[in-house]
């Protein structure tokens, strides 16, 4: 006879505290560990233990796996994904508390101790004494999501749902997300192997608030696009004490983030929801070390958030940005000019890595290029956005005769937005989550596009136009150390959404997670989500 492992409160909120025990910060040993930790645990469901093959493991770099788990009916083809990410940020934060970031329950006790609930912010201090909050790192963002689907599994597993469900938990959400990207093509091979038809995508990323005093609960039936566009600033190098002899990257730059940042160009509205505005990521001159030689190459990373447009109109708009911003830079610069009586360096130009890397096989040759990328890409010290930027500058110091020039190109990660508010089964599963959160006495409301970023991006993906190309052209790391799987997210159609517990703070030293959402509210909400699916259909349990 089964038994139910996870099937009650408490049960629940034990396996979450077991799971977040698995510490998995991001790109740690924690993470390359903790699909292995899970696939053992799954293993201990009965249906597992008669199905081994149907957990499996999936690479997806630097040590790091993916896991699906595949509970499958003997009559059904209809499918559910359910998604969710393990790693989690790091803990610094927490200061003397950090041994206590992977223990909820000890952490959350240790809170209420004196000296550490002084030092709380006010709303996270009566979150506290509330009782029905808790806290540490992962609880939130996103294992508790994890905990839901494993339970999910169990239930439909043992009562035999006539529907298949696909547990799919991957690694590297918080950074470039590899597992998802490594899981898309995963996802389309089982498909062919069980012939399997995807109903539905499901995350259970956490309620986000909309705003610092936000309480509400929200569900969400899509996910905000982001994309980075970057910029290398070549300049010409001088002594500081012949000033005009040279141009600084540093007053290049200045020019392009005044246009970047807050720039209301870049804001798309769909639905009544809009895009927030771009900042700068980063900003900083390469020199790697001090000295009186003026800083001539510097780079900046800029954040763009999407709803519709895709990688080649975010360019086209980029540079069109950098063209007005570097008209600002040329003017002011020739007025100084003028001034100092000289003749100055040249206007800046705006060249995108693509017209570069053209220009650059054409003068050095193919072998030379790929030389010169490959010694970059050798160095296990920086990252993609790193390797991307030094790519560039490495190719602009043998083709100097360029500058000064303000150089575009794109830096991962790369997130696709996604929406399924218009699709049928997804209008009728939100007035079902609606009606059924009432029966909690809570108000649930429907967000078009999840403000988080979440693995969602990557299934479901349409682009008839191949304007994602735009992407790979201008992404210097593409298909060496970063790439996307478009081809196998086109495959996997159709609709998100995402229905996850309340929580509040992810990423803050307070992140903590709403008891009774999590282990009353939510179980019952997913729960009854997925009965409607095969219920749908004139099966009746």
């Amino acid at each position: 006879m089964n038994v139910y492992l996870w099937n009650t409160p408490e049960k629940l909120r034990a396996l979450l505290c077991e799971i977040v025990s698995w510490e998995s910060r991001t790109l740690t040993k924690g993470e390359n560990e903790f699909a292995y930790k899970l696939k053992n645990k799954l293993q201990t469901l009965s249906y597992f233990q008669k199905n081994p093959e149907l957990i499996e493991l999936h690479d997806a770099g630097l040590e790091r796996n993916a896991v699906t788990a595949l509970y499958k009916h003997p009559s059904a083809v209809e499918t559910v994904v359910l998604i969710s990410h393990f790693d989690t940020v790091h803990t610094e934060e927490y200061g003397e508390l950090e041994p206590l970031a992977f223990f909820p329950e000890e952490l959350t006790k240790k809170l209420m101790e004196p000296k550490y609930k002084k030092d709380l912010p006010e709303a996270a201090r009566i979150d506290l004494e509330s009782g029905n909050y808790l806290f540490g790192r992962g609880t939130m963002d996103m294992k508790m999501g994890l905990a839901l689907h494993m339970q999910l599994i169990e239930k439909a597993s043992i009562e035999e749902w006539p529907i298949n469900l696909i547990l799919t938990a991957v690694p590297d959400e918080e950074v470039n997300s590899a597992g998802m990207r490594a899981a898309v093509v995963e996802l389309v091979r089982l498909r062919e192997l069980h012939g399997l038809s995807y109903k539905l995508f499901l995350n259970s990323e956490p309620s986000f608030s909309q705003g610092p005093a936000d309480i509400n609960e929200y569900i969400y039936s899509g996910t905000i696009g982001k994309i980075m566009p970057a910029a290398l600033f070549y300049g010409k190098e001088t002594h500081v004490g012949e000033p005009l002899k040279g141009m600084t990257a540093n007053f290049i730059a200045s020019y392009m983030t005044q246009h970047m940042e807050w720039n209301s160009i870049f804001r798309e509205t769909d639905l009544g929801e809009s895009t927030p505005l771009p900042v700068s990521l980063q900003l900083k001159d390469l020199k790697m070390e001090y000295s009186t030689q003026t800083p001539y190459r510097a780079a900046a990373l800029y954040n763009v958030f999407l709803l519709k447009r895709t990688a080649s109109e975010v360019m086209d708009i980029f540079e069109q940005v950098a063209l007005e911003a570097m008209s600002a830079c040329n003017e002011q610069y020739k007025r100084i000019c003028e001034r100092e009586k000289v003749h100055g360096v040249g206007e800046v130009k705006v060249i995108r890595y693509e017209a570069l890397l053209e220009y650059a096989i054409k003068k050095l040759g193919a072998v030379e290029v790929s030389l010169i990328k490959n010694q970059v890409l050798e160095n296990s010290a920086w990252d993609d956005r790193e390797k991307s930027i030094r790519i560039v500058d490495q190719l602009m110091i043998r083709c100097q005769e360029l500058a000064p020039a303000t150089v575009l190109l794109y830096a991962p990660p790369y997130y696709p937005a996604i929406n399924s508010s218009n699709h049928p089964l997804i209008i009728q599963s939100i007035e079902l989550m609606k009606k059924t959160a009432k029966t909690f006495d809570i108000d649930v409301e429907q967000i078009h596009y999840f403000n988080g970023i979440c693995d969602l991006s990557y299934v479901n993906y349409s682009d008839d136009s191949n304007e994602w190309t735009a992407f790979e052209h201008n992404t210097p790391v593409w298909g060496d150390t970063y790439s996307i799987p478009f081809e196998a997210m086109s495959a996997l159609q159709g609709p998100v959404l995402n229905v996850g517990p309340f929580g509040k703070d992810a990423h803050q030293k307070t992140e903590r997670l709403h008891v009774d959402s999590a282990f009353k509210e939510m179980p019952v909400m997913i729960d009854t989500l997925i009965k409607s699916l095969f219920q749908l259909n004139g099966y009746v349990k």
